[in-house]
């Protein structure tokens, strides 16, 4: 399997290979990050600008320095071909006009008579093998170009490329008193050698500075992100906090440093502060307020216990005398005691949240949830004749540590939830399963009714919550039996689930194990609940 998942992935192609690929919006980079690349970025922009320039000054430095060498040469080539030829035609002598003192080494010169160019020459940078001493003698070379033929002979440089042999050369043209034009040039090879090294230096030299810019930026802007990472880390920290129940200590605050009103972060900080401290305020007026509603809860609960109990004392008395009552009467005194146990049902769960919202210990004893199942199973068959149920347990007991009267209550409720809110000959099924690997012991209740409405689940275990009509009930119901399955089990460190839909609703309750030695894992069986209580 492993195999195969690598294989998938190493030819994966198309729309998902582009959404790996693809790079993250600007926006939704950390601002450390853009912070560094709005720097780079100018960095790289400046040194690029600077050096353009400084490319482009020592460029036009160098061929202004070169075009002045370039006159005065060809005003010395002109002085000397008027001297050699004066007004008669130009003869194959031309070599002596490159030679002429003074001329730098690489000067190239031509006659140009008509449409004629006549002996290309060059001025060598080494003197002849023959004469190693002596002045250094031009030699005659090809050159591949048509420029020459319309250069103006007014003496102002121009840049002409004279064949692949050559190169670049800046040459200018100057009239001869004979008519003809002789040209000079002088190679803009060291020109572009200087330039091209510059550029060179500049690029490596900038590339170098961003590099090492964004060492410094990256190491200046972190350090100076450090206080807005603890303003953020303290906000991170309040909103892992449970803060929507129970006392809420919110003691935690930015550090002092973090709070100077002189700077933006210190800025964020103070207020940060300042609404910890408002939502504190607002959480201990919360909690105060719930605390006087708990305890009026819990105190009307106990006070209401002992009338409740002497009216039906009082109303089952005088049911039961040995006097004729009238019929009204009879039936006024039998709702009068059915609604006083009502009440009592109601104020024995109203008394039973307040301890658990107190926080109240519970009992921790070994409890068989096994047992336990089974005893609440025949309650429910005994009380809901008109439904199926079933049970599905190990055949090893289950034990878990908590108070079995409240652990009781929570599978009783769960029982009773099934068989109030669904419609006779719905099939019920309480299973008991064991995880030792995760510690865990898990209760379900399924049955087959009409489900759950889906906006319902969400609240199903606040208090008072009930359901509408599409889970008739077919008696009265104070809307406390699965916020006391809730209470009871959060109590125990455990948690309750549901899931439901049309034709099956399951309730799961997920408990500790309590500490007993591992055994082998039992097979499960199924029986009717008539066969286990037989």
């Amino acid at each position: 399997m492993t195999t195969a998942r690598a294989t998938g992935d190493r030819t994966t192609t198309g729309p998902a290979r582009e959404r790996r690929l693809r790079i993250r919006p600007l926006r939704s980079w950390t601002l450390r990050s853009r912070v560094v690349l709005v720097v780079v970025a100018m960095l790289a922009v400046l040194g690029a600008v600077i050096g353009t320039i400084s490319v482009f000054a020592l460029q036009g430095f160098l061929v202004q320095r070169l075009d002045s060498q370039l006159t005065s040469a060809v005003e010395r080539g002109q002085r000397a071909a008027n001297q050699i030829y004066g007004t008669t035609p130009t003869g194959s002598d031309v070599t002596r006009i490159v030679a002429t003192p003074g001329q730098p080494v690489g000067t190239f010169g031509i006659v140009r008579s008509g449409t004629t160019l006549l002996y290309p020459v060059i001025l060598p940078p080494r003197p002849d093998a023959t004469s190693p001493n002596g002045p250094v003698a031009p030699k005659q070379v090809t050159i591949q170009t048509e420029a020459l033929y319309t250069l103006p002979a007014d003496g102002k440089p121009r840049t002409v490329n004279l064949g692949p042999s050559l190169g670049d050369y800046r040459v200018a043209a100057a009239e001869l008193a004979n008519g003809d034009s002789v040209i000079i040039g002088l190679p803009l090879a060291e020109v572009n050698a200087t330039v091209n090294q510059l550029t060179l230096v500049v690029a490596l030299v900038t590339l170098a500075g961003l590099v090492f810019a964004f060492l410094i930026a990256s190491f200046v802007v972190r350090l100076a992100m450090r206080p807005l990472e603890r303003v953020a880390g303290t906000a991170q920290e309040v909103a892992e906090m449970p803060l929507d129940r129970g006392d809420v200590a919110l003691s935690v605050r930015v550090p002092e440093e973090d709070t100077d009103p002189h700077t933006e972060v210190g800025k964020v900080g103070a207020a940060l502060n300042r609404m910890l401290g408002h939502v504190a305020s607002a959480l201990t007026a919360r909690q105060a307020s719930e605390q006087k509603v708990r305890q009026f809860v819990a105190d009307a609960s106990h006070e209401l216990r002992t009338p409740l109990a002497s009216i039906r004392g009082y109303a089952e008395l005088t049911r039961r005398s040995p006097h004729d009552l009238p019929r009204d009467v009879t039936h006024s005194l039998h709702r009068i005691e059915s609604e006083a146990t009502r009440m009592t049902s109601l104020v024995e769960d109203l008394l039973l949240l307040a301890r658990l919202d107190e926080g109240r210990e519970l009992d921790r004893d070994p409890v068989d949830l096994s047992m336990m199942l089974v005893d609440a199973m025949s309650d429910a068959h005994a009380a809901g004749r008109d439904h199926v149920w079933s049970m599905v347990l190990p055949d090893e007991p289950v034990e878990v540590v908590g108070d079995r009267a409240r652990l009781q209550q929570v599978v009783v409720n769960l029982l009773a939830n099934a068989r109030v809110h669904t419609p006779d000959g719905t099939k019920v099924v309480a299973a008991l399963a064991e995880d030792r690997e995760a510690g865990r012991a898990t209760i379900t209740v399924t049955d087959n009714g009409p489900g759950i409405p889906p906006e319902l689940q969400s609240t199903l275990f606040e208090r008072f919550a009930r359901g509408d009509g599409s889970r008739a009930r077919t008696t009265g119901s104070t809307g406390l039996g699965l916020a006391i399955v809730h209470a009871v089990v959060e109590a125990h460190g455990g948690e309750v689930t549901v899931t439901s839909e049309p034709g099956e609703t399951v309730f799961a309750v997920s408990l500790p194990l309590g500490p007993v030695a591992p055994e082998a894992e039992p097979a499960e069986s199924t029986a009717e609940i008539g066969d286990r209580t037989a």
